[in-house]
């Protein structure tokens, strides 16, 4: 009776593993790490960037706000006196 019990147990087992398998993930988003999502920020400011330049306007709020997460401040110099 154990060997009929411990054979069926691990086919059991190894069903089980093929059918989660085919299912696909489970539900978990991959992960990224610390690089990679610094990387993938950056990428996106710039392109944000460039289309403020290409359009000729200021900030707009998603940008300001992307500078208060981000901890970056673009800083526009400006003469002091004029003469």
């Amino acid at each position: 009776m154990n060997r009929r019990k411990k054979i069926n147990s691990t086919l059991k087992a190894k069903a089980k593993k093929a059918n989660a398998k085919k299912a696909g993930g489970n539900g978990k988003a991959k992960y990224v790490s610390k690089a990679d999502r610094a990387a993938l920020e950056a990428k996106e400011l710039e392109a944000k960037q460039r289309e403020t330049q290409q359009t000729g306007t200021s900030q707009t709020d998603d940008e300001q706000n992307d500078v208060a997460s981000t901890g970056v401040v673009k800083l526009e110099t400006q003469p002091l006196c004029s003469q």
